[in-house]
């Protein structure tokens, strides 16, 4: 901050391992990601590359090389993952992964059926290799899916190597953990509360109202992931109450 105030709330300091800003790049240029970098790099911790967004966007390897000399870590999406693997091409990714040097590895089963200790198997062997997070949660809005069952999910993937895991919400920020108009399910929510270590949960919060529920909820530093390039600042403000929708919640 250019400006010390009181009763602005302590942000953790990069590298960091809570308090974690994911923002999704679904297409930029390079020159787009070279400004993403120089107004908001402070902010900003993993860079996904947005679904199957990688296999068809110009200078990749220009790209990610820009995100990753700003010492951000790249990782390509969830649904590219699953994009290999259902067609049996996991060596491939792996081949892929290296490739581009990439620093993290989004492992997820949220757009097709996957066996969750096949899911799990991939885990242990990618987080051998690099830095793993994974996905809980359907993209298709009519799988429902118990409680229970999330929480059973998260912390088997985190005891089989994951870094974090993260609650789907898709992009839209309507399904997984959201209702289709948005709002949050908070019954899940609190079962996850109550029997994962929050630190190692990413909320995927792409609508700003998302954002500042969970800010409100578990403070400053809570996870945060599916972040538009042009809402990190903003999050930020949402993050220190330097925003109208967090004005008091940070005051005595």
């Amino acid at each position: 901050m250019i400006h010390h105030l009181p009763h602005v709330p302590e942000r953790t300091e990069k590298p960091r391992s809570v308090g974690l800003t994911i923002v999704m790049d679904k297409g930029l240029s390079v020159r787009e990601a070279e400004n993403l970098v120089d107004s908001s790099a402070d902010y900003i911790d993993f860079l996904k590359l947005g679904f199957g967004t990688a296999l068809v966007s110009k200078k990749l390897e220009e790209k990610i090389k820009v995100y990753q000399s700003a010492g951000l870590k790249v990782h390509f999406g969830g649904t590219m993952f699953e994009l290999f693997i259902i067609r049996g091409l996991f060596d491939e990714f792996r081949k892929l992964v290296d490739r581009y040097n990439v620093d993290l590895v989004e492992v997820s089963d949220g757009s097709m059926e996957m066996n969750h200790d096949q899911k799990c198997e991939y885990i242990r062997i990618l987080s051998k290799e690099r830095t793993v997070i994974s996905e809980v949660g359907s993209k298709q809005a009519g799988v429902i899916i118990p409680d229970e069952d999330w929480v059973s999910m998260m912390n088997t993937e985190l005891q089989a190597g994951s870094f974090k895991v993260i609650a789907e919400a898709r992009e839209a920020g309507n399904t997984g953990i959201y209702k289709s108009d948005g709002s949050l399910e908070k019954h899940l929510v609190d079962s996850i509360i109550h029997n994962v270590p929050i630190d190692d949960v990413i909320w995927e919060t792409p609508a700003k109202s998302q954002q500042v529920a969970f800010v409100k909820m578990f403070g400053a530093n809570v996870n945060l992931g599916n972040i538009a390039p042009t809402e990190v600042i903003s999050l930020e403000t949402i993050r220190r109450g330097l925003r109208g929708d967090t004005f008091f919640h940070f005051l005595p």
